[in-house]
């Protein structure tokens, strides 16, 4: 697979057609940014079946932002509820056979979703595609997202998945996110690590578009505001791990 990188399949997989994407833009006072993420949507080469874009409760001028898209988005709108709340909303909502995640703050480059409906055909059998990004900070270029300091698993997605999470913003089968329940709304910071764990977990397999196809932005202080509150999303989710059944 020229440029995709998988773990090997259980047996012999067959191509298959193209899915059909759904992207997900959860919104809270994103009034700033969310026109960029959705105009990088309508770019694309291979344009999304739907963009769905939840506004979770947000006190900006929201609306004024999103004005010049209603025609190109379907807009839900909910009580301030969190990211995961919002998200799992957006899922619920989709037509798509793949939802792709797109935060309202970071881009999609224009081959995003063809390379991932490339991969997808190629690997039916993977229920979570994900590529790299280049990770800025207030414009400026920090470094890839995958990379000898982070690299792709393809062995052992089981073992790695609980050392590290290693999906960005990815394309996930909407049956797949459905059966396991989606987001743990009660896991405020990181609840995507805590879903993609128990998605592998359950026998999912990540494939990964060997290419930069987003842009995921980083605001100067967002680094290390949060430093402690990250840390106990993280004591969260090993702490609700710890009582599975089914780990050595």
């Amino acid at each position: 697979m020229t440029g995709f990188l998988a773990p090997a399949a259980a047996e012999p997989v067959a191509p298959g057609g193209v899915p059909t994407f759904s992207v997900i833009i959860a919104c809270y006072n994103a009034a700033g940014t969310v026109g960029e993420a959705i105009r990088s949507c309508l770019d694309q080469t291979v344009p999304p079946l739907e963009i769905i874009v939840i506004d979770d409760g947000s006190t900006d001028d929201l609306g004024a932002a999103l004005a010049p898209y209603r025609d190109d988005i379907v807009l839900l709108r909910q009580a301030n509820g969190g990211e995961s709340v919002a998200k799992n909303a957006g899922v619920a909502a989709a037509r798509g056979d793949f939802v792709v995640i797109l935060d309202a703050d970071d881009l999609a480059l224009p081959h995003r979703h063809e390379r991932l409906g490339e991969l997808a055909a190629t690997r039916p059998d993977l229920s979570i595609l994900t590529h790299d990004a280049d990770l800025t900070r207030d414009g400026a270029f920090i470094r890839r997202y995958y990379g000898d300091h982070h690299p792709f698993p393809i062995d052992d997605q089981r073992a790695a998945i609980l050392r590290r999470c290693f999906v960005i913003n990815p394309a996930v089968r909407r049956s797949a996110w459905l059966a396991i329940g989606g987001y743990d709304p009660a896991i405020r910071i990181g609840a995507d690590w805590e879903c993609w764990l128990r998605m592998i977990l359950a026998g999912a397999q990540v494939g990964c578009v060997d290419e930069v196809l987003s842009e995921y932005r980083q605001g100067g202080d967002q680094l290390t505001a949060d430093r402690l509150a990250e840390f106990r999303g993280r004591q969260q989710l090993f702490t609700k791990t710890l009582t599975r059944t089914d780990l050595t």
